[in-house]
């Protein structure tokens, strides 16, 4: 099952590994991706921490952590194709992977269905 932020970041959470992510509706915004800055792996966050940045030909603007735990991988297909984010934002385009979290951080984010209900309201 997928989560998602007012951010438009989604986890989706595989047995203690949590996979971070832009959603499409963020890649639809963000416009061509032309580069990432990813975190390291090991490197430890708490909700709100700045994870990395993005670059588009729309936007500049940091990333920011939808859950605290530790880096365990990151996705280096996107140091040479960032534009995988806009082509497949909730897939190949992942950004890292997180362990050592806290599902409790889950309870504050929104379903598949509550998101769309979100995006609705921007449009």
């Amino acid at each position: 099952m997928k989560y998602y932020t007012e951010e438009h970041e989604w986890v989706e959470v595989t047995d203690d590994e949590a996979t971070i992510g832009f959603s499409s509706y963020a890649a639809e915004q963000l416009g061509e991706v032309s580069y990432v800055e990813l975190p390291e792996d090991d490197d430890c966050f708490n909700i709100g921490d700045r994870l990395g940045s993005i670059e588009s030909d729309k936007i500049s603007a940091d990333i920011y952590s939808p859950i605290s735990g530790t880096i365990c991988a990151v996705n280096e297909m996107l140091a040479d194709s960032p534009d995988l984010i806009n082509e497949s934002p909730e897939d190949k385009g992942w950004l890292c992977k997180m362990t050592d979290f806290d599902p409790a951080d889950l309870d504050d984010l929104m379903d598949e269905d509550a998101y769309m209900d979100y995006i609705d309201t921007l449009d």
